[in-house]
Order: C-alpha cells, then structure tokens, then sequence
C-alpha cells in the first residue's frame, strides 16, 4: 500500500494527462479519438527505441567499469573527454529522450557533468544524419556554418551549467543516478538512520 502514493506522485502527470483525455472525450469525442490516436504512435515510436537503448546501456555498464570510463571521460581527461563525448552525441541516433538514461549511466560511471552536458547538446542538435541532410539540400556552408555555431553554443552553455551546479547538487545527480540503476542511496539511507536515532534520542 505505501508504493501507490509514490507511484502516483511520480507519474501524477500521466494521470492528469489521462484525466484530461477523458474529459476531452466527454466533451469532444472526435478529438479525444485524435488524441489517443497520436498518442498511440507515439508509445510505438518509444518502444521501438527503448528496447536496443537499454539493452545497449546494460551491456555498457557490464563491460565499460568506472575506472574506464573515468579515464575517457572523467574530469582530468581535457579536450579528449570532450572530443569522444561530443562524438558519442553526434553519432547516436533515436530522439533526445533516449539520451538521458545513457547520461545517467555517464555520471554512474564517473564521467564529468561538463562531458555529459557535451553529451547531451551534441545528441540534440549536431547528429551526422542531420547534417548530411543540411549539407545536401541547403549546402555544404550552411551546414557547416550551423555545426561551428552549435559546437560554441553547446560548449558554452555546457561551461554555464557547470559553474552554476553546486558540489551538493552534482552529489545529488549522482545518487538520482544510482537510483535509476536500482542501487541504494547512500545519502538517503544515511538522512534516514539520522532521523531515526533523533527520534529514538526524543
């Protein structure tokens, strides 16, 4: 019974969402059937992706270890960290909502918030499909154009976040991380032991 209010709380969206569709229904059949219709393509297009993305996350946290990835992309590894994270971003294919459980599985495996940032702007805006299709249809200056804007852009914004994140904040993106694998909060279990002898002492 205690897991229906955390479940309802973290997809408390859905459930409005769903709300939502039904009232539209009530009111408006021909747009609620449009509604679920779109919505329908668009639970297809997520599990044609989600499948191969976890499975390729799974085998990437089984044989990539936190050593390595540190090495790559931790926070020492300069402008090669940032090359090999940009190309990973470029080279991905799928929507930019499957970058973010591969974005967590980065900060899981010690790589710096500055390279996962890299990571994720590369992912959204310079995807090689992208510009191949840029450099045949507009021409091969604009698409290049495009590419060295959107490099200083991502990088710059990438160097912004960073130094507004705080170490606490980076500590809690790391534990959120942990959580997503199913691994236990260290901080939470601690926060909660010390609520608990406070109590015991009251």
């Amino acid at each position: 019974m205690s897991m229906l209010p955390d479940i309802l709380r973290r997809y408390r969206l859905f459930f409005l969402a769903l709300c939502a569709a039904a009232a539209l229904s009530a009111w408006d059949a021909g747009r609620s059937a449009r509604a679920f219709s779109l919505a329908g393509c668009s639970a297809l297009e997520m599990l044609s992706f989600i499948p191969p993305i976890f499975i390729l996350l799974g085998l990437l946290d089984v044989w990539v270890d936190r050593e390595t990835m540190m090495k790559f992309m931790g926070r020492q590894t300069g402008l090669k960290g940032n090359f090999l994270a940009f190309m990973l971003g470029s080279l991905a294919a799928g929507p930019l909502y499957m970058a973010f459980p591969i974005a967590a599985m980065l900060i899981r495996k010690g790589a710096s918030l500055f390279n996962v940032f890299l990571f994720t702007g590369a992912w959204a805006t310079t995807k090689v499909p992208m510009l191949l299709f840029e450099a045949s249809s507009l021409g091969l200056g604009y698409a290049m154009v495009r590419l060295c804007f959107n490099v200083a852009g991502i990088a710059l914004i990438s160097w912004a976040l960073c130094k507004t994140v705080s170490a606490d904040e980076e500590k809690a993106f790391e534990a959120r991380a942990e959580r997503m694998q199913g691994q236990p909060d260290v901080t939470a279990m601690d926060s909660r032991q010390e609520k608990g002898s406070m109590r015991s002492r009251q």
